[in-house]
């Protein structure tokens, strides 16, 4: 990125417009609130709070182009190996594609695959909603256990949270993720084996973490059916290790694959969603999957100076790399989107939180920003004092609906007051001389000032539907993808949670030898071994 003739060009633009005020940028254009904005697949992205001016933006699309945004796009979208390292497509659109489309990976046409595996997840699904499917008692399911860790856990929670307005009420929906046992016990404690069904969600059916608890749960199941046969009516799995999903008793039959063109964190609209679509049906996951679609059509044809995704990374590049802030708020103000910031972590920080390039060198500027965020308004009783007054430039992604789900009286209006006041808070703030125009003490005066200036992006849609669900999804996952692009960094692998699993496997067994084991980690780290093996407190 900073040998492109174009960085060179924010580096000599920022040093004239860096030190730029919001409240100057909207006294010299009264309508950058509508210009400084843009539209597509049901989303409206205000960015006009952004410390941008028009020229920041032609400069941040020329290094797209300069870091070859257009042809990655198309590389991605024509199923090339854009995974590298790992030699794989990274084909996540082709989970959405209509039926008609055509693309093709190693010479076959993988849309018919995905197809046939979203009719077979839909017939499942409704017959697991009607009651068709029975438990080994003959008994209707009334609970659903996903079991999975990554992207086989954050993606259907989430989505599971967001739609539940959608969701039948008939059957309860639990995911357990944690192999601490308090998250599978808590989650089981209260339910009826003979009315419980768990979906198995790990691709090679090894993880470890997922694994565990699939093995307790069965063992839950089986002691209180006290039947092994019943494990085939109340198991199912997501993955493709057949021989392995076998060897634990659940029936071939009822394993819904996936590709290894799908990485975890973006496979939500795969298999791995069964548990969404057995909460929400099948149509409204199909509507789900025409959202993100929506977006992936958006993404690929607007110029980047229309483009949502692409203007929504150039901004983060922007703020990241010229303005210096670290991290991103992501602010939902609708409660059903309560763990949409914890989804978003794994997809920007799994994916861009690298050092080296994608061909090995050590990176010259700085990557992935960390991102988290809490709904709207509790964030504010929480940590907005440090957005508005702390020393950290914390830009803000603001997401609202126009529409409530849930129309009580006051409330959605009083919500949505709030997070337009927010914007307009962080942007302009409040000086010094408006604080004593209020008659507050000269002393107190320092402390009731707003610095402002601080930037944001606001994100509406008219309602939260299953569309307007994936089109929010797929607006971060093809920015995230920008940015990787112009950082030049692969966004599709992930080797740096290997080294902590290889030393957990080396350490667990040393917490269970029945003999004290000879140890050769650090000091710390023997120390701590031996005080838990010996419960030293």
């Amino acid at each position: 990125m900073t040998v492109r003739p174009a960085y060179h060009a924010l580096s000599a633009h920022h040093g004239k417009v860096g030190g730029a005020l919001l409240r100057d940028l909207f006294a010299e254009d009264p309508r950058r609130g509508e210009r400084f904005a843009a539209e597509a697949a049901g989303l409206y992205l205000d960015y006009s709070k952004q410390r941008v001016t028009g020229e920041t933006l032609r400069l941040l699309a020329a290094l797209a182009r300069e870091c070859g945004l257009n042809e990655r796009i198309e590389a991605m979208f024509r199923g090339e190996r854009i995974n590298l390292t790992e030699g794989r497509a990274v084909l996540h659109v082709a989970l959405r594609a209509p039926r008609e489309a055509r693309i093709v990976v190693d010479g076959r046409d993988v849309v018919p695959d995905v197809h046939a595996t979203l009719d077979r997840m839909a017939r499942f699904a409704a017959a697991v909603r009607d009651g068709a499917w029975r438990g080994h008692t003959g008994k209707p399911v009334r609970a659903v256990v996903n079991l999975g860790i990554g992207g086989s856990d954050l993606g259907p929670a989430m989505a599971y949270d967001a739609l539940r307005h959608y969701a039948t009420r008939d059957i309860g929906f639990r995911f357990v993720s944690n192999v601490d046992g308090t998250d599978l016990a808590e989650a089981v404690r209260d339910l009826d084996p003979e009315t419980t069904l768990f979906v198995v969600s790990s691709k090679t059916f090894t993880t470890v973490e997922t694994l565990t608890n699939a093995r307790t749960a069965r063992a839950w199941l089986v002691g209180r059916l006290r039947d092994d046969a019943a494990v085939g009516r109340h198991f199912v799995a997501v993955s493709t290790n057949a021989a392995e999903v076998e060897k634990f008793g659940i029936d071939t039959e009822n394993m819904f694959g996936f590709w290894d063109w799908v990485g975890g964190r973006y496979s939500m609209d795969s298999a791995i969603g069964l548990s969404t679509m057995i909460a929400i049906g099948p149509e409204a996951f199909r509507a789900m999957l025409g959202g993100f679609h929506a977006m992936d059509e958006h993404f690929r044809s607007a110029p980047f100076e229309r483009n949502l995704p692409a203007l929504h990374a150039l901004l983060c590049v922007w703020n990241a790399n010229f303005l210096g802030a670290h991290s991103l708020a992501v602010l939902p103000y609708d409660q059903y989107l309560r763990r949409f910031p914890a989804y978003l972590q794994q997809l920007s920080m799994e994916s861009n939180g690298k050092r080296v390039t994608r061909g090995g060198a050590e990176v010259g500027h700085e990557t992935a920003q960390i991102l988290w965020g809490e709904p709207g308004t509790n964030g504010q009783h929480s940590f907005f004092q440090l957005l508005h007054q702390g020393t950290r430039l914390v830009p803000c992604d603001f997401l609202g609906f126009c529409t409530s789900l849930n129309p009580l009286p006051e409330h959605h209006d009083l919500l949505m007051a709030n997070l337009f006041a927010q914007g307009e808070a962080l942007a302009f703030g409040k000086g010094e001389a408006e604080v004593r125009a209020e008659g507050v003490g000269e002393a107190l005066v320092p402390h009731k000032t707003f610095p402002g200036n601080r930037p944001s992006n606001t994100i509406l849609a008219e309602k939260l539907t299953p569309a307007v669900l994936g089109s929010l999804v797929a607006f971060y996952e093809h920015s995230v993808f920008t940015q990787g692009v112009i950082w030049d960094v692969n966004s599709f692998d992930q080797y740096g949670v290997e080294l902590g699993k290889v030393l957990a496997t080396r350490i667990h067994a040393e917490l269970r030898a029945e003999s004290e084991p000879r140890l050769a980690h650090d000091s710390s780290t023997n120390a701590l071994i031996r005080r838990y093996r010996n419960r030293i407190f």
